[in-house]
């Protein structure tokens, strides 16, 4: 595994083809940024259901002190 030569082929080709690259390099980035988008929000998501159960949990316990 050489990555070094590797490394050489890719500049090479960016310099030669920048538009393929970037294309390339776009095409292969769009789903993974999507990805993130759609974990990230399920996760916000997820949080702000913690957090409201949290509070909803201190706010019974809260009742339950003062009786």
């Amino acid at each position: 595994l050489d990555i070094k030569a590797w490394a050489d082929c890719v500049v090479k080709g960016a310099a030669e083809d920048p538009y393929s690259f970037l294309t390339t390099v776009v095409s292969t980035l769009t789903p993974l940024f999507l990805a993130n988008v759609i974990l990230s929000r399920k996760l916000a998501k997820m949080i702000e259901a913690r957090e409201k159960e949290q509070k909803k949990q201190n706010r019974q316990e809260t009742i339950a002190e003062a009786k």
